[in-house]
């Protein structure tokens, strides 16, 4: 008997041991593949067509075939796409980092426009979608789904993927329209998850007026309260570090930029213990951070942050876009409809003309209302523009793929066909979208929205209208003398261009907010121009002086 178990603790010993040693296998070809994608994306990096987004993916694809040629047909991942994996690990970087590196002067000047393509455009793309399947997918008999399983499908297809619209877009050759198309994104992708949450909370086989009006004030409450964790984090951290002043002690730098790092994150799983929007409340704990928190640090942790944030975030990209194109292969969900390749295909067809239609029964529409709103030219959204919005949006990704697995997979597994169907079709989309889209997506920029053919200056970034209202050209006019006089100094060139922001009126409700942010605000938690000046700093003592007195007397209008 003694034996009998020694045999058994033996075998599963080696059970175990083969298990970890495949992991190590197959983490390190990832790892390898990782490097191969990023060294490829450099390489293509001035091609007109490819993006790192589409390599990936491709690299992804290729990695699958040669692992399903290896295993006989068996297999074709080294790793099983989880939802988990994407929402706990690989989403909060990529969000925060955007919240943390935007521009925002420019989201905030858009905010009610990005909230309407965002919020309200994203309600109506969800409409058309549900409405659409449900009227041809019954007629297509493609298995048994319920009223939940075509609003799912609404709020999964609604989803744009603003991953791919970062990669896509240029924030400084089209800043008005990464803007736009970035900020709806992050708000999109918010509000097809709470929807998506909403549909798997409510009993909808009878719905009536309650039921409208309650998932209505859920989405709201949950918008508020997301918004408000968020820059409570952000708060946080910014006290925290502002008061301890990491600076004075040696090793500062670790500890600052650990801190962020971990505030920051600890705000997501926050989110995601009390069911709130998770995307919401990293997006604006990084913007908090970014206003407060990064100037309360040592000049070393700003740049380490900078950095080690946007590094963070390209890896989790590539890894999501890898990870999306291996999966997309899985030899399980195929087997399923092998026996009704029609219906798959007609399926997958039939959603990409409803995100087409559902985008442009809302990027249209709405513009011409925001565009109601704009009394200067510059700020208004022309056709190219809105065709470019609209097309940029079409992309689809990890946010619809996750979504999908979780409706219509128990544990990455199904053998339904209806379900098997939607499954195949969102890959389908996925890839279609992200590839064909992706690719067309740059030269349609380049055409609709032709870079400027004016020099390259500092001060360039501070002609858009976006930033500038009508601009100030007398000011660098006068200024021009101190410019020639005091060289190419980076940091006086930063100076100037500061004073010109700060000149530059803004509308009452900014206004006010500065006065109440430089008055009480900064005054708690820090910024730019109320931090102590790091001991050792290379910044001049005239020049600091200069830029006290400028925030102190104008910094009301400058960008939050």
């Amino acid at each position: 008997m003694a034996f009998g178990l020694l045999n058994t603790m033996l075998e599963k010993s080696e059970t175990l041991l083969g298990s970890d040693h495949a992991s190590v296998v197959s983490m390190n070809l990832f790892v390898a593949l990782l490097c191969a994608c990023i060294v490829l994306g450099h390489l293509l990096e001035e091609t007109r067509w490819m993006n790192e987004s589409i390599t990936a993916l491709i690299i992804g694809s290729c990695t699958g075939i040669v692992i399903l040629l290896i295993s006989g047909g068996k297999s074709s991942r080294i790793l099983v796409f989880s939802e988990d994996l994407f929402f706990i690990y690989l989403l909060p970087p990529i969000i925060f980092n955007a919240g943390f590196q935007v521009k925002k002067k420019q989201f905030f000047r858009n905010f009610m426009t990005i909230m309407l393509f965002g919020a309200i455009g994203t309600l109506i793309s969800f409409a058309i979608i549900s409405l659409g399947a449900m009227h041809f997918f019954e007629k297509m008999n493609i298995g048994d789904l319920t009223i939940s399983d075509y609003l799912a499908i609404g709020a999964i297809f609604s989803a744009t993927d603003s991953v791919c619209t970062l990669q896509v877009l240029n924030k400084d050759e089209t800043p008005l329209l990464y803007s736009l198309v970035f900020g709806e994104g992050v708000v999109n992708d918010a509000t097809s998850v709470v929807l998506f949450n909403a549909i798997q909370r409510f009993d909808l086989t009878h719905i009536n007026s309650t039921i409208v009006l309650e998932f209505a004030g859920n989405f709201f409450s949950l918008f508020i309260l997301s918004t408000a964790l968020g820059v409570a984090a952000g708060l946080l951290s910014a006290f925290t570090i502002k008061k301890l002043y990491f600076g004075k002690i040696k090793h500062s730098t670790d500890r600052e930029v650990a801190l962020m790092m971990l505030i920051a994150y600890l705000s997501y799983m926050l989110a995601e213990l009390f069911h709130l929007s998770s995307i919401l409340t990293v997006f604006f704990c990084g913007i908090t951070m970014s206003h407060y928190t990064w100037h309360n640090v040592t000049d070393k942790s700003k740049v380490t942050t900078k950095h080690t944030f946007a590094a963070l975030s390209f890896l989790a990209e590539i890894f999501i876009f890898l990870y999306v194109g291996m999966d997309a292969l899985d030899i399980e969900k195929w087997d399923v409809v092998r026996n009704s390749p029609g219906q798959s295909i007609g399926v997958s067809a039939i959603l990409l003309g409803l995100i087409l239609l559902g985008r442009a029964a809302f990027v249209f529409p709405l513009s011409f209302l925001s565009n109601l709103t704009k009394f200067s030219p510059d700020e208004k959204i022309d056709w190219k523009k809105q065709v470019t919005i609209w097309w940029a949006g079409l992309m689809r990704g990890a946010v619809s793929m996750a979504l999908a697995y979780n409706q219509f997979t128990t544990s990455g597994h199904t053998k339904l066909l209806g379900n098997a169907i939607m499954i195949t079709s969102t890959i389908t989309v996925v890839l279609f979208s992200t590839v064909v889209f992706g690719l067309l997506t740059k030269p349609l920029v380049k055409h609709l929205q032709p870079p400027s053919k004016k020099p390259s200056t500092p001060m360039s970034s501070f002609h858009e209208p976006l930033l500038n209202g009508d601009g100030d050209s007398s000011y660098i006019e006068n200024h021009e003398p101190l410019h020639r006089t005091q060289g190419q100094s980076d940091y006086i060139l930063e100076q100037i261009t500061l004073r010109m922001f700060l000149s530059t009126p803004s509308r009452a409700i900014h206004h006010y907010w500065r006065r109440f942010d430089n008055a009480v605000m900064r005054r708690i938690f820090g910024g730019r121009g109320v931090s102590e000046v790091v001991p050792g700093s290379p910044i001049d003592t005239s020049v600091r002086q200069l830029w006290t007195e400028d925030v102190e007397n104008k910094e009301q209008y400058a960008e939050p």
